[in-house]
């Protein structure tokens, strides 16, 4: 004879459990082991998202040192060539040329995005 998982075995004194009670204890134990799983469940999601929630605010603070990093790459640049050709040509210089480089790179990642769409013959 097996021992019941959750709970104590009934004592028996002389007659049989009934059909009833072993139902109803059985129901009430599968409440319980239900009740349990849920919140094991609850746990693990909680530390999985505490640890998501603290990358994404790392990876959030080095996407905006990374633009401020690019602005002064692009200041740097202009006041170079300011002393060549004046503030106002360097200025449009480089804005010009960031401006192809966004306009190449959101090409290519339409063309990406064209390929995925396209069903596959």
């Amino acid at each position: 004879m097996t021992k019941p998982i959750l709970s104590e075995p009934a004592t028996l004194t002389g007659e049989e459990e009934t059909l009833s009670a072993i139902v109803s204890r059985l129901a009430s134990e599968t409440r319980s082991l239900a009740t349990a799983e849920v919140a094991v469940y609850k746990a693990k999601f909680g530390e999985t998202a505490g640890a998501y929630k603290s990358a994404a605010m790392f990876f959030a603070v080095a996407g905006v040192l990374a633009l401020a990093a690019l602005i002064a790459l692009l200041v740097g640049a202009i006041l170079t060539l300011a002393t060549v050709m004046g503030p106002g040509w360097s200025t449009a210089i480089v804005v010009v040329a960031v401006l192809a480089l966004a306009g190449i790179l959101a090409m290519i990642g339409k063309s990406k995005l064209q390929t995925k769409s396209e069903p596959v013959s």
